[in-house]
């Protein structure tokens, strides 16, 4: 039967990261894929859940987690009600994030009655991606690596010309939140942070030095990231495979909140195309 079991672990900087797995408790299983979340997103968006699902019908389980800085509260995961936490992310902090699951995972399910840890799928979904990459080449307890509409840089994506200055100036920027209409702030350390660490968070550079094995999807429609990072990873990532799903915007035909009992087209073929490569490797 197909579970799911919540729990929350603590940062490296002390907030919560909350979490969950799904698996088939009717039988051993060896396999995690981990799931790293996007940019303005969070464990619970959308379908992830049955995407989730399909990993554990194929005896994977999934574990899904919240970056400590996403902007959500334990008391309302999926809203965006700690805007100062988000407004202190950056990338090193969600860097520290995967590694703090990642070292759970290792500890955690070596005790667990039905899951016995011996591959460690890394996945990441937009800028999660990013992150995901970066993990897996300085991380060794990574076995292979998928991304989901990834990014492929993280320095052009920060703002540029009078934005930048007006940012610089007052400290703060925001994005507006197209679903919940909210502004968004990141302060000036985000920028400042990636400028302290730019070798250790430059993405391509890092790809470089991956030797596991690695998946890249990525949809011909994506309005956000576009297909060019997909091929600037699969140029950078020896021996990676990548896949273009035809007609797949940035998140595979998903939105939120999603009612449906079963995914849409593209985010099933993306759930088998991953689960795939999981098993095959």
């Amino acid at each position: 039967m197909i579970q799911s079991t919540s729990l929350q672990i603590t940062s490296e900087s002390g907030l919560p990261i909350l979490l969950d797995y799904t698996y088939d408790d009717e039988q051993t299983l060896h396999q995690v894929a981990l799931f790293c979340h996007g940019y303005k997103g969070f464990k619970d968006w959308g379908a992830w859940h049955l995407i989730a699902k399909e990993f554990a019908k194929n005896g994977i389980v999934f574990v899904k987690f919240n970056f400590s800085h996403y902007g959500g509260t334990p008391e309302q995961p999926s809203e965006f009600n700690n805007l100062e936490a988000f407004a202190e992310d950056n990338y090193t902090t969600q860097v520290q994030d995967v590694n703090t699951v990642i070292n759970w995972a290792t500890q955690y399910f070596s005790q667990h009655p039905f899951i016995n840890l011996n591959q460690l799928t890394l996945i990441g979904h937009s800028r999660g991606g990013g992150i995901a990459v970066l993990v897996a080449a300085q991380n060794h307890l990574v076995d292979q690596l998928i991304t989901w509409s990834a990014v492929s840089d993280f320095e052009s994506r920060f703002p540029t010309g009078s934005a930048f200055e007006q940012w610089k100036t007052t400290g703060i920027y925001h994005v507006k939140n197209g679903r919940t209409g909210q502004l968004m702030p990141h302060y000036f350390q985000f920028f400042e942070d990636f400028k302290a660490h730019e070798q250790e968070l430059h993405i391509l550079n890092n790809a470089k030095t991956i030797k596991q094995p690695c998946l890249i999807i990525h949809g011909d429609q994506d309005e956000a990231v576009h297909l060019a990072n997909a091929k600037d990873l699969h140029q950078h990532i020896n021996h990676s495979v990548l896949k273009v799903i035809p007609g797949a915007n940035h998140v595979f035909g998903m939105k939120h909140p999603w009612d449906e009992l079963h995914l849409p087209e593209k985010a099933s073929t993306l759930a088998q195309l991953s689960i795939n490569f999981v098993l095959e490797s």
